[in-house]
Parts: structure tokens; C-alpha cells; sequence
């Protein structure tokens, strides 16, 4: 069943479709975690606004994610600290243990299914890595632990692990926050003015936008086709399988991912540039046949991540030429806990309150590192391809994904179905019509 386990247990709200021409203070484009987010907040906090969402709400990314809520983002701490500074790695595990807070905060009066969790990233062959994350975070101001022997059905090298962290039902969770919002569904933004968004049927008047939809679709500011590429990745929900204590990520960028809810344990790995070749469900479904033999597989999803030229997300003014216009991508797989971190920078930055965390994740910092000429030749190399099959967003060669069946950008990540029909964005519409 392709359809990821939160979608079969839970059935959001509905909401309806805007009309004609409206005004608001705050407009937020993308129903999903984030902007769902952000709307609670500004919500809470008093101000007018607007949130709306193509389709329905957490029906893209957020509904495919398998909702592990952490501080701990692979080995990212070691990286920064050589990249940038320990000031910068030290204000990034700030703000995601914010985030972290946050949620158990938010949860506590929310049927979630909740569940505080220890989180561990692990190596196959390499403790030197594991080693240095753990020094790296410690010196920070972190409280991380290096684990020799864990629980995982094969040997390693060891792991990093940061106690007090949690994982939940995503929609269960957006059902509850979402019911008394001023949401609207249904209603695709086709383009942005400095201060208007056009849809379909009508237009919305806004003093600020908050664009949350997960790969940004104007491409005339911030060169956000330049700074983000898309990963795809897959999961399978086994029943008679393993039962973990902690949730678990592989280093390795090909490695795999171990969590369970309820009585399913989620098997996450196969991942590959969008538009490229990897290992896919097949992957997931050899290892599950070596070490779970005896396991069902009961639901099985894939879900796509933006990822940024340096391990940050983009959070803040969309370019420095458009003061009034926001964005929120480049989560870099760590979607949940990036949400809740984008969403208090940005309803801090549309109340003209400072937030101390912002400047670390500022779209408009230095764009020269090695990641951008990878993505400039990916485009450049699928621009030239001959093909009649091409993606509306920038007119790259679309490449067919037998596991999906599906028509996919290499160069920036949209997919269609096997008609052309727009399935991810950045693309605004439809690639072909067989």
C-alpha cells in the first residue's frame, strides 16, 4: 500500500476553497507542518492572517515524514564548527532543542501519540565520526553520549545519542492545531507580487508573505534553484519486526533509519537524488527479507527532502530585494524539528520582534560551497538533454521513476505522474498532456 501509516489513521479537517479578492496582514502560502506552524502562532499571538493551501492540508511532504522530533541532525555539529564556528554550531543545537522543548510543551495537552525517545545517529565502519560528533557537541553546550553497543539488528561501529528527545503522529497532531485556524484549502497561488498573491478565482492583499511550500516557486528572487536540491528516500512500515527504544539514522547519506509506532516498525533508507537512480523500496525490502524474515510489510511511502549548500535551512527574508516576502525550506531531512524552528523565526520576524537565531539561518548568506557546483551541472547537464518530456519549473529533462512510476526533475526535484499531472512542486502546473 503506498500510502504512509499517519494517512491511514487520520482524517484532517477540511476547509474551504478562498473567492475573489481579499486583504490580510499576513498571508502564508503551504499547508504543511510549517506553515500550519506559523499559523497557530500568529493565531495565538493575535494577528491577522491568511493561511492557503493548494490541495488540503499536510497532504505533500508532511503526511510522508516519519516524525522523528530531535536536535540531533546526522553528525551536522562537527561539520559546522570546521565549516563556520562553534558560535554558529552552538545558536543551531540552541534552536532545534528550542524546538524540541516546544513540542513536548505543545504535546502535552495533544493525543499524538507522543513518546519521548532517546536519539541515536550511527556508523557502520567509521568511529572516528561518531567520536568527533560527540566531542563536537559537547563543546558546545550539549549533552551527548557515545554508545559502544547498540540495538540494532547488525554490527556497528557506535553511535552518538541525545536523550530527551520524542517522535508522534504528525497528522494526529496537526488535526488538533489545525480545526480553529483561518486556513483555506484548495486554492493554488499561481504567482507573487511585492504585496499580492493571485490565484485562480481572486487575489489576497497581504503587508507580508510566509511562502512554506517545502521547494520555493519564484524563481525571480533569492536563486533558490541554485541553493536547493531534492532527495527522495522511502519507508516500510513492518509488522512482526524488531520493537526499538530509540529512534536511529545512519550517517550515511544511503544508510537507514529505525523507528517504531505502535506495533510497526518504520524501516526508512533506498535514498537518491531526485531524478536519479537508488536503491528504492527493493532496499528496503532485501533487508527486510535478511534480518525480518518473518515480518509484513503493511504500509510502504516515499517522501522528498529539500536540501541546502551548507546543512542549514533557508529561514528568513526570501531574497534581500523583497523585505516583505519570507520563506521557510532546505530542512535537509529534519522537516519536523525545522518547522517548529522556522515558525518561531519567522512570526517573530513578521511581529518586527528580533529573534536570536535568525541570522544563522538567513536565505541571503554566502552561496560558494562545493554542493552548488554539483547543482549547477545537474542542470546544466539535464538542460542540454534531448527529450520532449520536460518540467515546466526551468525546462530540464524529466527522467522516469520506475519504483514511483512517475516523471521526475533531476535538476530541481518537481514530479508529475505518468499523465504529467503535477505532483511536487516547485513546478506551478502540469509538465505534458499524453
Amino acid at each position: 500500500m503506498t500510502k504512509s501509516v499517519w494517512s491511514e489513521e487520520v482524517e484532517l479537517p477540511s476547509f474551504d476553497k478562498l473567492n475573489g479578492n481579499n486583504k490580510t496582514d499576513v498571508l502564508i502560502i503551504g499547508g504543511g507542518l510549517s506553515g500550519i506552524l506559523c499559523a497557530y502562532f500568529l493565531e495565538k499571538a493575535g494577528i491577522d492572517y491568511i493561511l492557503v493551501e493548494g490541495n488540503k492540508i499536510a497532504s505533500g511532504i508532511t503526511k510522508n515524514t516519519t516524525a522523528k522530533i530531535t536536535a540531533l541532525h546526522g553528525l551536522v555539529y562537527d561539520k559546522l564548527i570546521k565549516s563556520f564556528n562553534k558560535e554558529l554550531a552552538q545558536k543551531y543545537l540552541r534552536a532545534n532543542e528550542d524546538a524540541v522543548r516546544d513540542y513536548f510543551k505543545l504535546c502535552e495537552n495533544i493525543d499524538c501519540d507522543f513518546e519521548e525517545k532517546s536519539a541515536y545517529t550511527y556508523s557502520i565502519s567509521d568511529r572516528e565520526k561518531i567520536e568527533n560528533e560527540v566531542r563536537a557537541i559537547n563543546s558546545i553546550g550539549g549533552v551527548a553520549d557515545f554508545c559502544e553497543n547498540i540495538e540494532l539488528p547488525f554490527k556497528t561501529s557506535g553511535a552518538v545519542r541525545l536523550e530527551k528527545q520524542a517522535q508522534f503522529n504528525p497528522l494526529k497532531f496537526i488535526d488538533q492545531i489545525s480545526k480553529d485556524l483561518n486556513i483555506y484549502e484548495d486554492t493554488f497561488i499561481r504567482d507573487i507580487t511585492p504585496d499580492k498573491a493571485i490565484f485562480d478565482s481572486g487575489e489576497i492583499n497581504a503587508k507580508k508573505i510566509i511562502v512554506t511550500t517545502h521547494f520555493p516557486f519564484i524563481n525571480k528572487h533569492g536563486s533558490y534553484f541554485l541553493k536547493l536540491y531534492q532527495h527522495r528516500s522511502y519507508v516500510i512500515a513492518l509488522k512482526n519486526a524488531q520493537n526499538f527504544d530509540g529512534m536511529y539514522v545512519d550517517e550515511n547519506d544511503k544508510g537507514l533509519s529505525f523507528r517504531n509506532y505502535e506495533d510497526y516498525l518504520l524501516l526508512g533508507g533506498g535514498g537518491h537524488r531526485t531524478g536519479k537512480n537508488g536503491g528504492s523500496f527493493n532496499e528496503l525490502i532485501n533487508f527486510q527479507k535478511k534480518h525480518y524474515p518473518d515480518a509484513k510489510i503493511s504500509y510502504q511511502w516515499a517522501t522528498q527532502d529539500c536540501m541546502s549548500l551548507d546543512s542549514i535551512p533557508y529561514i528568513g527574508q526570501y531574497s534581500k530585494t523583497t523585505p516583505d516576502l519570507y520563506v521557510a525550506t532546505g530542512f535537509n531531512k529534519w522537516g519536523i524539528t525545522s518547522s517548529m524552528v522556522a515558525a518561531k523565526i519567522l512570526c517573530d520576524m513578521v511581529m518586527g520582534k528580533e529573534n536570536e537565531y535568525s541570522d544563522i539561518f538567513s536565505p541571503s548568506r554566502n552561496i560558494l560551497k562545493p554542493q552548488l557546483a554539483s547543482n549547477c551541472f545537474e542542470t546544466l547537464t539535464n538542460f542540454m538533454s534531448p527529450t520532449t518530456k520536460r518540467c515546466p519549473h526551468l525546462g530540464c529533462a524529466l527522467k522516469w521513476n520506475k519504483a514511483e512510476h512517475s516523471w521526475d526533475c533531476p535538476c530541481h526535484g518537481s514530479r508529475f505522474d505518468e499523465n504529467g499531472k503535477l505532483i511536487d512542486n516547485p513546478a506551478t502546473g502540469d509538465a505534458f498532456k499524453d
